[in-house]
């Protein structure tokens, strides 16, 4: 992403967030944290392609993203919510739907191996999709994109809903997909912990703008911004 911002017109000021310039790289694994306000599900909304920006540049593969199909785009950079969609239908449907729009083959197989890695296993394929807890539409929403292999997962605080064993299973498989895919990974989270153990790198945004870039625990250790140190200090009123 090149310089990329997003205006807002309420509040007094003139952007959400601007002048955001960084790049996923290959296999990395990023925690983008940041007070609440700063736009974290919003820029990830953008490198997602569900959202414009309002000035800069996205580019994937060393093309800008006016080059691309959204639906090409969007089979490589999968975007997960916090409060998933679940679409008219099964559980089984939801999970065939990704097959269906890109036109491969549906691998039931690995669709039943990740289910149950992320503790769904009892979980009747036939069960109403509009029927399940959040924390079930959360993880049959993950299932649903790792479908698609992509190469850059964006996840939107996709443990909120869940308990702590759940929330450990989910962690657990990301790392072992992340070991065998080698899919990068930005990961809005508000738990600093998960923050901690499941990326590589930190982005910290704040005052519109990303702040630091920093091996995670080098940004645990010795944050370099008064904003980054006082997030770290007040935890509990920082991360949304």
């Amino acid at each position: 992403m090149e310089s990329i911002g997003k205006r807002l017109s309420i509040m007094g000021r003139s952007h959400l967030f601007q002048q955001l310039t960084a790049a996923i790289g290959s296999k990395e694994r990023i925690a983008l944290l940041g007070a609440s306000g700063q736009g974290k599900s919003t820029l990830l909304r953008i490198v997602g392609q569900l959202d414009r920006p309002d000035e800069g540049e996205l580019y994937l593969e060393n093309r800008p993203s006016n080059q691309w199909k959204p639906q090409d785009w969007r089979s490589k950079v999968c975007y997960v919510a916090q409060q998933p969609i679940m679409l008219p239908g099964s559980v089984e449907d939801n999970l065939r739907t990704v097959s269906t729009l890109h036109r491969r083959p549906f691998e039931a197989e690995l669709a039943r191996a990740l289910m149950a890695q992320c503790g769904l296993q009892d979980k009747a394929w036939q069960s109403n999709a509009s029927e399940l807890s959040g924390g079930e539409k959360q993880r049959v929403a993950l299932v649903r994109s790792l479908l698609l292999r992509p190469r850059v997962l964006l996840l939107d605080e996709i443990t909120s809903a869940l308990d702590q064993n759940s929330k450990q299973a989910v962690e657990q498989l990301l790392r072992e997909w992340h070991a065998a895919e080698e899919t990068a990974m930005l990961w809005v989270t508000h738990d600093l912990q998960q923050a901690r153990s499941v990326s590589d790198t930190v982005w910290f945004m704040a005052e519109g703008m990303l702040m630091e870039r920093q091996p995670t625990e080098l940004f645990f250790r010795q944050p370099i911004t008064p904003a980054a140190q006082q997030f770290l200090q007040w935890p509990e009123e920082g991360v949304v």
